[in-house]
């Protein structure tokens, strides 16, 4: 049973550097699950937002001569800032210095302690004060943090520990009964290597004599909490956990995005944190790969971190979300070049779609002035001219590649139909029947077919690229908001381009890139 409600999240970002362009990739990725979720007839509720406290916070506020809290709204604004540069239309934004996460933290926190979950204990382990996480010498690489390449710290002290270890069997059990919970299939099945070692208690506390930037422990004042049991809560804070309308409406229909660095925390810690607290285990988590630049992960220290904002100002909006979600297989890395965007822009967007639009609506200015002309019934079924199984093909193809979130293959089925639609111009040869009137009814009849593609391509498109889908149907005539868009139900409905209505010629949508000009 389909469920008419649910809830999508990015993770929230740490605001210890400026948003890159991974960070807009995860954005733009739950944007559009969310937007083609709503045209199924679910309703949503999307949420991102910043995680604001631990040691690389207080380390990035020093080397800036600014205090953890101002350096934190300075950062956070420009996450919050990005996202209608990027076109995504979340709920809500939270930050975890929000007066009400705080509060749900603590209670989280008491909850889980209250029930015996939680001990004092010293402990001596390496610590990577990148990661902020105490590292078992199995997870190393030749010594070294596998993130951050370098060789984690021994420390020794006493601390609260969250006792992971009880609900481990339980664990393995969800995720093999619940074979969704956490896609694509590698992503579990790496967490399930990782849980056939022991898994130990997790260090959830640092003593205030070496961080104070974090929130208090509601049982014991001279600790902070560890950055991931405060940030994990956000899912449920920006709800109003426990008593809020948002929760009891969303909870736990969600599905979490994150990158494939961050599997562990929310594959393993954030579900337990929930099952020893009482609550309802979230439905799914959705597991990206990395975007590699000039070869590699993005790095300051490499110099190859890139501005979305920037790819944007020079490419422009819908080509940069059409080329995010064609070029990555979801779960897979992806490589971003300035020639790989510019080859998908002239041959997706300016050949194919951009030159069908442009060539299908200048025939019918052409041949009929613009006016919308009417199919003939009885020609289109002797000439086989209908395009309505083709627009369903496309429409299968594109749902059923959406809802699991394999966003390059439903951009795949639309540009098939595309391609299918240049063919047809070219068995047809429009131009051949436009010489002689009486071929007039059958030269309506494979425009009319060829509008209605269109706009069945430009429903199709917009989860990826709303601009651009608007901007095609206020040409057809159709006035369509995005508060009252298509559901995939109307979409293979033919015959909702108006008839007798005037068409124009259009702009050109995607104009070609000079490969030859820097």
């Amino acid at each position: 049973m389909k469920t008419k409600k649910q809830f999508f999240t990015t993770p929230i970002y740490y605001v210890n550097a400026k948003p890159h362009l991974g960070h807009a990739y995860t954005s733009i990725a739950a944007d559009v699950a969310t937007r083609f979720k709503q045209m199924d007839g679910v309703e949503t509720f999307f949420l991102t937002g910043t995680d604001e406290h631990g040691d690389k916070i207080v380390q990035a506020a020093q080397s800036k001569k600014t205090t953890p809290k101002e350096y934190a709204d300075n950062i956070s604004k420009l996450f919050e800032d990005l996202l209608p540069i990027l076109n995504v239309k979340n709920n809500y934004f939270i930050r975890t210095t929000d007066p009400n996460h705080i509060k749900v933290v603590n209670n989280v926190l008491s909850k889980i302690y209250d029930s015996g979950d939680i001990y004092f204990s010293s402990y001596e382990g390496l610590y990577c004060f990148g990661c902020e996480r105490f590292y078992q010498e199995r997870e190393l690489v030749d010594g070294k943090c596998p993130d951050h390449g370098v060789a984690p710290k021994i420390i020794k002290e006493s601390n609260y520990f969250f006792k992971m270890s009880k609900y481990q069997e339980w664990l393995i059990n969800h995720i093999k009964t619940n074979p969704d919970f956490i896609t694509p299939t590698q992503y579990k099945n790496e967490i399930l290597s990782f849980l056939k070692e022991p898994l130990e208690d997790l260090c959830i506390s640092r003593p205030k004599s070496r961080l104070t930037w974090g929130i208090t422990l509601p049982f014991d004042e001279d600790y902070v909490t560890y950055v991931w049991f405060d940030a994990l809560v956000n899912y449920i804070s920006a709800l109003e956990y426990p008593d809020g309308n948002l929760f009891k409406k969303f909870w736990p229909g969600t599905r979490h995005f994150v990158a494939k660095d961050i599997i562990k925390p929310h594959g393993i810690y954030w579900p337990i944190m929930l099952k020893a607290a009482g609550i309802q285990i979230y439905n799914g988590l959705n597991v990206h790969g990395f975007w590699n630049v000039k070869g590699s992960k993005m790095s300051k220290s490499i110099g190859n971190v890139t501005d979305p904002a920037q790819v944007i100002d020079t490419y422009g909006l819908d080509q940069f979300r059409y080329f995010l979600m064609r070029e990555m297989v979801f779960g897979l890395d992806a490589n971003f070049t300035p020639e790989t965007i510019v080859s998908r822009i002239n041959s997706d967007l300016a050949n194919d779609l951009g030159n069908l639009f442009s060539r299908v609506l200048s025939m019918n200015d052409r041949y009929f002035k613009g006016t919308v002309k009417g199919p003939d019934p009885i020609i289109e079924k002797e000439k086989n001219l209908s395009l309505t199984k083709d627009a369903q093909t496309a429409i299968d193809g594109f749902q059923q590649a959406m809802s699991v979130c394999a966003f390059h293959k439903s951009l795949e089925s639309i540009w098939q139909f595309i391609s299918t639609m240049n063919k047809y111009i070219d068995t047809t040869a429009p131009w051949t029947l436009a010489k002689d009137k009486t071929n007039n009814d059958e030269l309506a009849t494979i425009l009319y077919n060829l509008m209605e593609g269109l706009r069945v391509v430009s429903c199709l498109i917009y989860p990826v690229m709303p601009q651009t889908s608007l901007k095609m149907q206020k040409t057809l005539g159709i006035e369509k908001e995005e508060e009252n868009f298509y559901t995939l139900e109307e979409i293979p409905l033919w015959g909702q381009i108006k008839l007798e209505s005037h068409i124009p010629k259009p702009e050109i949508m995607f104009p070609r890139i000079d490969t030859k000009k820097k």
